[in-house]
């Protein structure tokens, strides 16, 4: 195996069983174990627990904003509801036990490091890619649509653990409807 073959090893698995188990649930050995790779191999890539950890909110990140903008067309009708549809299949398909940014700021509220950070800037910039929509298409009220639209998606979330990815998808795209249509 290569060393970047190694490392995206180690960034799957990881997230994997961070995903299933909690941050706090999951020890380096279990993670070297299942990646099938030595012990020196995940410390040429990642100095800590907590580096593995950043480097698991990041890619997952990327991936997120990556996926949403392939379902987001700026240009149509209604980018708004896009965003929403795109938003529940990324639950349906990525993150139907809950939401592993807010498991993060829950594992490490307060310790002041770079993984809360990581976990509360992608929530921030939710709110920011709504504004930004709203602004393209010319909302009056962006700030209004960002932060509603923002608290749909975060409700949704949350719901899927509860009552699955379909109620909720259901219950968020009749909402956000709802939402565009008073913000017109």
């Amino acid at each position: 195996m290569s060393r970047s073959v190694k490392k995206e090893a180690l960034l799957e698995v990881a997230e994997g069983l961070f995903y299933k188990h909690g941050f706090r649930g999951v020890g380096l050995k279990q993670i070297i174990n299942e990646a099938n790779v030595a012990t020196m191999t995940l410390y040429n890539h990642f100095e800590s627990k907590d580096n593995l950890v950043e480097e698991v909110l990041k890619q997952r990140e990327a991936r997120y904003w990556s996926y949403l903008d392939s379902y987001v067309e700026m240009d149509s009708d209604s980018p708004f509801i896009l965003a929403v549809e795109a938003h529940c299949r990324w639950l349906k398909e990525q993150s139907y036990q809950g939401d592993m940014f807010l498991r993060a700021i829950e594992d490490y509220a307060g310790t002041d490091n770079e993984i809360e950070s990581i976990a509360r800037g992608h929530k921030a910039k939710l709110l920011q890619y709504f504004q930004r929509l709203a602004q393209k298409k010319g909302k009056d009220n962006k700030r209004e649509i960002a932060y509603q639209l923002t608290l749909l998606l975060e409700g949704t979330t949350s719901m899927t653990t509860l009552i699955g990815a379909e109620k909720a998808t259901e219950h968020s795209i009749a909402m956000a409807r709802t939402i565009v249509r008073h913000t017109s």
